[in-house]
């Protein structure tokens, strides 16, 4: 499960590697053919003002410490990154890895969906491979965007998001592999906590202004989390049910104290930033706003799933518990994603939005006595929260395109006209 630093879930690799984004490829006012698909999957105004989009130009990347394995890894990631040729696009790499590790999590999904069965053992290789394959690539977006002379604001934030996405499925994966279905009360605090983990390494950058780093960070989680899929795949998923003589506890039970540990070590680190490391006016965000504003947002999601699962009368949550989980980190993928363009663009983050109407949904159909069956409703939260994630992300994706004249997944430069340059 997720641990300490700035690691938490699939998250933030590397950022030195990525700080400075890249280009995009197919050209943002060419995302989509006009028509209806477009107006479906684009917001119908524009998600950032003309000044947002002047600061994301101002925004410089920052970022503090090392991780333990970072120098061995950097030969790895150096190795790597000249074997890709130099026409492929940075953010394409990005989206690469990002899909793959979604896929092979969905195996496991498909075999567990209570995270309480247990999947062929090659689902569990498939998981570990995917996630490893995740972090390479993860790892050496930012190089190739340096080397083909690619990089742009866009890319930091593309890769943040994918980050932001790639952390629900990693603490997903890694609750179906030791069937921590078994535990509800663990597996909905393991798959919280590093969602929360990673929208504080973003919270604390919004403060300060600089994304830090541990020794012990998301390099050194991430390759744990695959040695651990590794080795589930290896011994078979029905050791993590053995008791533990003296302690008598379960074997599972270790990976989930070692996230209750990690996320108390992470969060004291983080809220130390956060109190204390404000940049702007009197303390406050590098925006000039309250330190504090964004816990509204991560707080509201945390609240709601929370009150939702242990007010269910129909056990919503231990009976369908990947479906909650992904349908709620849907929503906390979005609000992370909005933190990262405050940040960028030194502006405010607004509480009301359409993230919370799924959860919202679930809240309401609970206070009237379930009159929908809540297996359903948790369906339309799901199907809701992935739509809005997506029309945002691809929205913002366009609109920071277009202002800044760039393509979305292929590096050629866009050709502009000429009476578009004065």
């Amino acid at each position: 499960m997720s641990t300490t630093g700035q690691q938490q879930g699939g998250g933030l690799r590397s950022r030195r590697d990525k700080d400075v984004g890249h280009g995009m490829g197919m050209e943002a006012a060419c995302w989509l053919s006009p028509g209806v698909l477009r107006r479906l999957i684009e917001l119908p105004s524009p998600p950032l003002s003309q000044h947002q989009l002047k600061r994301l130009e101002e925004h410089r990347y920052s970022s503090a410490g090392r991780s333990l394995l970072e120098p061995l890894m950097q030969r790895y990631w150096e190795w790597l990154v000249g074997q890709v040729p130099s026409w492929i696009a940075p953010n394409l790499i990005t989206i690469i890895g990002l899909a793959t590790n979604v896929f092979t999590t969905l195996v496991l999904v498909y075999y567990c969906p209570t995270a309480t069965e247990q999947a062929p053992l090659w689902a569990y290789l498939f998981c570990a491979v995917g996630l490893f394959i995740y972090q390479s690539l993860d790892a050496i977006d930012g190089k190739q965007a340096r080397r083909t002379n690619s990089s742009s604001p866009l890319g930091e934030l593309f890769d943040h998001g994918c980050d932001s996405l790639s952390t629900v499925f990693v603490v997903l994966g890694t609750s179906i592999a030791v069937q921590l279905g078994t535990n509800p009360d663990w597996m909905f605090f393991c798959c919280f906590a590093g969602m929360f983990m990673f929208y504080c390494a973003h919270w604390q950058t919004y403060v300060s202004g600089t994304l830090r780093f541990g020794i012990f960070d998301i390099t050194e989680v991430q390759l744990c989390l695959a040695g651990l899929q590794m080795f589930t795949a290896t011994v078979g998923p029905s050791l993590w049910n053995v008791m533990i003589p003296v302690l008598n506890i379960q074997m599972k039970m270790i990976p989930a104290i070692c996230t209750l540990l990690g996320a108390v070590f992470s969060c004291t680190n983080y809220f130390r930033v956060i109190f204390t490391g404000g940049v702007g006016k009197n303390g406050s965000t590098i925006a000039g706003t309250s330190v504090l504003s964004p816990v509204l947002h991560i707080g509201s999601v945390i609240v709601l799933a929370m009150m939702i699962y242990k007010k269910s009368a129909v056990q919503l949550f231990e009976k369908h518990p990947c479906l909650y989980i992904l349908a709620f980190g849907f929503v906390s993928a979005k609000i992370t994603n909005k933190l990262v363009v405050a940040h960028m663009t030194k502006s405010e983050m607004h509480l009301h939005d359409l993230a919370f109407l799924g959860p919202g949904l679930l809240f309401l159909d609970q206070y009237f006595n379930s009159f929908i069956d809540e297996y359903l409703v948790l369906w339309i939260a799901l199907i809701i929260s992935f739509f809005d994630l997506v029309r945002y992300c691809v929205s913002v994706c366009n609109q920071i395109a277009c202002h800044l004249r760039i393509f979305v997944f292929k590096i050629k430069p866009c050709s502009i006209p000429s009476s578009a340059n004065h």
